[in-house]
């Protein structure tokens, strides 16, 4: 049945199977060719992971079970996935994250996924999503200042070290996401756990060491004095965290 499921997807749009199952400590990632998934019945075994790729934008399940310390993981992305589910099974630790990507030097930080989440009966101790921003990059390293030149005994005095540059500022961390949440108004607001905060900022660049002053040198006549050590660069500055998202409850 999942070859059959695979191969739907990659042929229409909107695709539909009877289950899809993840077993224990395995990863599963759905094909991004499809948009809109309906599924009668998800199954991510203990510690097992599906990943929702950025191009499925709505994915509707009849029976969602997740066991022990099992993840749906939903890729950053433009726009925001709806999840409507009609019963759901949560085991302990089990956890729904739809958390940004970390920055790099070359990409900011990417913020949380937007996420509508809609669960008709849910059993479980706790629904947990995790919704936060991706941390930003680290600021550049300053680099390390040159050695001054040693001197000679019959030219000049030793040369002084050249200055460490400057550490570069850490980089902003992504927002967190937009997340509505609408669940059975017997359950338990205080076994609702989400996550909205904005990601950490990028930590310093780390400031570049002084260049060594020349070393001093014994001559037939005279001794040559070894030049001054440059300064030390300064560390940059940390990076401001992301802007929090947003949650909303709404009761069924």
């Amino acid at each position: 049945m999942r070859k059959v499921f695979l191969l739907a997807l990659l042929v229409s749009p909107v695709a539909l199977a009877q289950s899809v199952s993840v077993e224990t400590n395995s990863l599963m990632r759905l094909p991004s060719s499809t948009s809109v998934l309906q599924l009668e019945r998800l199954d991510v075994a203990d510690y097992g992971t599906l990943l929702i790729p950025a191009t499925i934008s709505q994915v509707t399940v009849d029976e969602l079970h997740l066991g022990r310390d099992a993840r749906i993981a939903i890729v950053p992305g433009n726009t925001a996935l709806q999840l409507q589910v009609r019963h759901a099974q949560l085991e302990h630790g089990s956890q729904i994250t739809s958390r940004g990507a970390p920055g790099t030097h070359e990409k900011p930080a990417k913020a949380g996924r937007d996420l509508s989440l809609r669960i008709n009966s849910l059993t479980a101790e706790e629904l947990s999503v995790d919704a936060r921003g991706g941390a930003g990059a680290q600021g550049y390293a300053g680099l390390d200042g040159a050695n001054g030149v040693d001197p000679g005994c019959t030219w000049g005095a030793a040369g002084r070290g050249f200055n460490g540059d400057n550490g570069g500022d850490g980089l902003p961390g992504g927002a967190g996401a937009q997340v509505r949440v609408e669940l059975p108004k017997d359950f338990p607001a205080e076994h609702i756990k989400v996550w909205v905060d904005g990601g950490a900022g990028g930590l310093a660049g780390t400031a570049g060491k002084p260049g060594k002053g020349g070393e001093s040198k014994g001559c037939l006549v005279y001794r040559t004095e070894g030049g001054e050590k440059g300064r030390p660069g300064l560390e940059g500055q940390p990076g401001p965290a992301g802007p929090a998202g947003t949650v909303t409850i709404q009761r069924l």
